[in-house]
């Protein structure tokens, strides 16, 4: 739908898209429009969903580039040596970083077991209990919550830190974003009490104290819009070197498919020169590296929602593709 004015894409907003709490358009590192809705104010952090994934793919780089990991071919069970692996399992032992990165590790389940994860009291050993069978590596199968979970055991092993420690140390205290507390959910109803609660800032933890690599973080609709210049950027803020910019290439280039789209490493490729982080509810991180553009929407949670790609791209870019 192609508009004439912000004054009508925030008519759109609110008259098609009525859960997004907040949009902050910017290009070239300048903001053309942010607006909130739902009683959302810019200093509200919101729960992003999967957009989790993304950030996490960025400490997975840093700790790469800072020698912690040595590559993403390592072996997955590298950094769990006392894990039993069950008797005639071998598909386990070749399952790599990469192939949780690129959502192409195998698991023995279809669909994941929220519940009984969830209920477990040690995530990560769980996970590594779904994690092989019969089928190899290699084909996409996306995990919402559990096996990317590995990844927040591996982090934390790699760099022998509390992963919100490490991640406040080279992420987000130098870009300005404040995420000042492990969450920890102890029933159902407090899980879902939290997840569109606009007081709520931090980021889930397991009962171990891991924070989750794909899902828990509650970020401001600002917060976002500064990850996604930061990848903009090639990795760089403030003059200084964040994320490795191989990394921001790599991570961001197609390394498997769900269909028509590409897959980075926990990042959704979305066209030639963009890419984004995309969470449950319509939470999104888009870059346009081709117009400069950054476009971070933060929603509260609704079963189905239109796409926020579509919207990006067919209303959103042509209404400020003039701008410098």
């Amino acid at each position: 739908m192609k508009l004439e004015s912000t004054e009508q894409l925030t008519q759109l907003l609110q008259r098609e898209y009525g859960n997004i709490a907040g949009i902050l358009v910017q290009k070239n590192g300048s903001v053309l429009y942010e607006k909130y809705f739902n009683d959302i104010t810019a200093g509200n952090a919101l729960h992003v969903y999967s957009v989790t994934k993304s950030v996490f793919s960025a400490l997975i780089g840093i700790a790469i580039g800072k020698g912690y990991l040595h590559s993403v071919d390592q072996k997955v069970l590298e950094f769990f040596p006392g894990y039993a692996v069950p008797k005639g399992e071998t598909v386990l032992q070749t399952v790599t970083l990469r192939h949780l990165l690129t959502m192409t590790a195998p698991y023995k389940c279809e669909t994941e077991p929220y519940a009984e994860f969830f209920a477990s009291e040690n995530w990560v050993n769980f996970a590594l209990g779904l994690l092989g069978g019969t089928k190899q590596p290699g084909a996409f199968c996306y995990s919402p919550i559990v096996g990317s979970h590995l990844l927040s055991g591996i982090l934390a092993q790699a760099t022998g830190q509390p992963i919100l420690q490490f991640a406040n140390e080279v992420l987000f205290e130098p870009l300005g974003i404040r995420v000042p507390q492990s969450i920890f959910l102890h029933s159902e109803e407090e899980h879902f009490a939290v997840m569109n609660d606009k007081n709520t800032t931090g980021w889930v933890a397991d009962p171990k104290g891991l924070n989750a690599a794909s899902w828990g973080l509650f970020l401001t609709v600002r917060d976002m819009a500064k990850f996604g210049q930061l990848y903009l950027n090639g990795g760089q803020w403030g003059g200084k070197q964040l994320v490795p910019a191989s990394w921001v290439a790599e991570s961001t280039a197609v390394h498997s498919h769900w269909g028509a789209l590409g897959y980075g490493y926990l990042w959704w490729v979305t066209g030639k020169g963009s890419f984004a982080a995309l969470g449950d509810g319509g939470n999104a991180i888009y870059v346009n590296a081709a117009n400069g553009m950054v476009v971070a929407i933060a929603s509260l949670f609704a079963p189905e929602v239109k796409d926020r790609i579509t919207l990006i791209k067919e209303t959103i870019e042509p209404l400020f593709s003039a701008a410098n």
